[in-house]
């Protein structure tokens, strides 16, 4: 049976991207590591990855695949981006500002860069769209990173700074204001498995760098909010849905639990006070056998073998109506080539994004990751996330089916879905 779905009027349907995974030509931490792990990325994707995703994708096993280069120009084409955004009907757009670009060198702002940023907030202003701007989305400058990055004694300082000078510049052009991405994301990946720069195993270090980015948050936090009353501030979180593979084993739930603790309970607990509204990336449902082993049953996949499961983000959305925050859905996405699963994968979790909202949930806005085909960090640009199909060779960009069945949803603030899928 078929029913119609309504979202409010005042919803925000919108794409997002990250400046360093599309913008090009960044000098930074994580170019730095590119370019002295490219060699060794393209060779473990011989073993790493199954046949069929070699199959599909075989730039993987290319080392240019690991240098983000030029990525997708959306530095000199954000105005073509945003003209195809507006035909495509959304009105917000989540990006973010490259920290290395404004502050090359330590306490030396860039005003060309900034003039840049300016002119990317006036375009959007001119096509209606509004911008939600992230001021970390995992890069800073090297000579950040030189001082230790994030586990630097004086990061929340630094960062404060750059907030502060971000919302000076920008106070009349940005009302969201998002001062983290995914920080537990990072700081488990970089510390504990140790795969992202600065690939440095050690517990210590995760615990000073993750209470460095919340303290940094709650810092730029009341900053923003000096220099503009009115701005909305929050920080993305990486939140999946985990369940213990046996529900009735102890040791499964105590893993479930510890997940939790460290990545949602710590994080809100340490910024209270300091959220205006939550923002939610949901990518992920995992059935956890302990200690932490992943057993999925994969009835549906995307190109990165991750398992499709739309009903998470309503089980998420639940764990984040005790805050009593307004919710964004920052980013929720997938790779998938050749675009044969994209469309019912933005449906289904809108579906359960409505059922959320249906029992009191204040979800505000939607965000697909990602806009732009793009550079995906250590993996490189095999994996295809984008509304828009890009190549990547002459830059030129093509509307995927998928982006056209969103623009509907987009422009009518309402779908039409299966009703048996609840």
């Amino acid at each position: 049976m078929k029913q119609i779905i309504k979202f409010s009027k005042n919803f925000f349907f919108g794409s997002a991207t990250s400046a360093h995974q599309v913008e090009g030509k960044n000098f930074n931490d994580w170019s730095a590591w590119e370019k002295k792990n490219a060699v060794r990325l393209a060779q473990e994707a011989k073993t790493k990855w199954q046949v069929w995703q070699k199959n599909l994708c075989p730039e993987m096993l290319e080392t240019e695949n690991y240098l983000s280069g030029k990525a997708a120009s959306h530095y000199l084409r954000f105005e073509e981006d945003f003209d195809l955004a507006k035909h495509l009907s959304q009105n917000a757009y989540r990006f973010s500002i490259e920290w290395s670009l404004i502050e090359q060198n330590e306490g030396e702002f860039n005003e060309k860069e900034i003039n840049h940023y300016q002119q990317m907030f006036l375009a959007l202003k001119e096509r209606g769209i509004e911008p939600f701007v992230t001021l970390w989305h995992w890069t800073i400058p090297v000579w950040l990173a030189e001082k230790g990055g994030i586990t630097c004694p004086e990061f929340p300082q630094y960062f404060q700074n750059f907030a502060r000078k971000m919302a000076e510049e920008f106070s009349t052009d940005v009302t969201y204001w998002i001062t983290l991405n995914e920080p537990a994301l990072l700081v488990s990946n970089a510390y504990l498995r140790g795969v992202w720069p600065p690939q440095k195993k050690n517990v210590f270090l995760a615990y000073k760098g993750y209470k460095n980015l919340l303290m940094s948050h709650n810092l730029s936090y009341k900053t923003i909010k000096e220099i503009n009353p009115g701005a909305q501030v929050g920080f993305s979180n990486n939140l999946s849905f985990l369940e213990p593979y046996y529900k009735l084993c102890p040791f499964d739930n105590i893993s479930v639990w510890l997940y939790y603790q460290f990545v949602e309970k710590r994080a809100y607990i340490f910024t209270d006070g300091h959220n205006d509204f939550l923002g939610l990336n949901y990518y992920f449902h995992n059935r956890i056998r302990f200690p932490f082993r992943i057993r999925n049953e994969n009835k549906e996949i995307s190109d990165l073998g991750w398992e499709i499961f739309p009903r998470g983000i309503y089980e998420v959305l639940k764990r984040l109506k005790k805050y009593n925050l307004p919710i964004f859905v920052t980013e929720n996405g997938l790779a998938d080539r050749e675009d044969k699963k994209r469309s019912k994968f933005i449906k289904e979790h809108l579906l359960w994004i409505h059922k959320a909202i249906l029992e009191g949930i204040n979800v505000r806005g939607y965000f697909y990751w990602s806009l732009l085909d793009n550079f995906e960090w250590d993996k490189g640009f095999w994996p295809r996330f984008g509304l828009l199909e890009v190549d990547f060779s002459s830059g030129e960009r093509k509307i995927r089916k998928s982006a056209l069945e969103y623009e509907k949803i987009c422009r009518e603030k309402e779908m039409e879905i299966d009703a048996e899928i609840l």
